[in-house]
């Protein structure tokens, strides 16, 4: 990850967190992606593929890219323009599935076409059989369907088969998993601590424990009453501390991260250390994100700006 300077800068939302190619691609595509007209889609086609095809076999930066662009294309004709023009464009295929599943998930419903999404992703794994892409999506739209876990297991052994830390697969799985969704807290549990003692420190999914506590602690706070006013005591528990711990130092340690969601998972640790008020901690997780901000976790507070400004200032006045 190329670390931001440390000098404060103005706070921001950035998708693309560091990746600069991708963040240039956004600029450009938002303006004319929405029109849909024939000569706008091989445009914006012909600049995504540039884009993808940098480093093609990053599996990591490449499921960063197309999920960003999911996320922002969703209310756009292009990916269904692109995918339906070059229905062996793997690049195509998934995209426009992986924007059906986003959008869904936006809506709090199922897929328009879910067979066709389906079937957008398996066309795109016989086109790529190593891309874990394919199946990353399949996890995705297992989680919006609610689907069994025999089903969803299936699928998440197929990504680990291609790429052993996918980042999203594990953030999937760990949602799917939890009381919210198909699983219980025990199953979150169990999933983490089988992540102990053979992940290494720095891969891409290394901010899968933390994530856990953070939502655990988002739980407690959304019960309101009592076990929100005491919420903050989550952090003081040995499991949480022991995962604070484990990473607040290492982090930020130049080069130590350095896979594509690296600012995100910082959020996630400045937001934690902060909660936890180990401010001189989260200082200097502050210092290295240089304004970058993530709308999770902070959304749980207010407006992630707002409360990412806020949390700054705290830390910074604990020193």
């Amino acid at each position: 990850m190329a670390f931001l300077s440390s000098r404060r800068k103005r706070s921001r939302l950035a998708p693309e967190l560091d990746d600069q190619d991708l963040g240039k691609l956004l600029k450009s595509l938002v303006a004319t992606a929405r029109t849909g007209t024939i000569a706008t889609t091989d445009l914006c086609a012909a600049q995504i593929s540039r884009l993808l095809d940098q480093d093609a076999r990053d599996w990591d930066r490449r499921t960063h890219r197309l999920g960003v662009l999911a996320g922002y294309l969703t209310e756009t004709h292009l990916p269904r323009s692109w995918a339906a023009r070059e229905p062996r464009n793997a690049h195509a295929l998934l995209l426009h599935a992986w924007t059906q599943v986003a959008r869904a998930r936006r809506q709090g419903g199922a897929p328009d076409d879910p067979a066709g999404t389906v079937d957008s992703c398996l066309r795109a794994a016989e086109l790529a059989p190593e891309d874990p892409t394919p199946w990353v999506v399949l996890l995705e739209l297992a989680r919006v369907e609610r689907r069994e876990q025999s089903q969803v297991f299936g699928v998440w052994n197929e990504v680990l088969a291609r790429d052993r830390w996918n980042r999203e697969a594990y953030l999937s799985m760990l949602g799917y998993l939890s009381p919210e969704e198909a699983g219980s807290r025990v199953q979150v549990l169990d999933f983490v601590d089988s992540l102990g003692a053979r992940m290494p420190a720095n891969v891409p999914c290394a901010g899968t424990e933390l994530t856990a506590q953070v939502r655990q602690y988002h739980t407690l706070l959304a019960r309101g009453g009592v076990e929100a006013l005491v919420a903050r005591n989550h952090w003081s528990h040995a499991m949480a501390a022991q995962a604070l711990d484990r990473v607040a130092h290492t982090w930020v340690q130049p080069g130590f991260l350095r896979h594509a969601g690296a600012l995100a998972d910082l959020n996630t640790l400045a937001y934690a250390l902060t909660a936890a008020d180990r401010r001189r901690e989260a200082h200097a997780v502050f210092e290295t994100l240089g304004g970058v901000v993530t709308p999770w976790p902070w959304q749980a507070g207010g407006d992630p700006l707002t409360e990412f400004d806020q949390a700054q200032r705290r830390a910074s006045a604990g020193l």
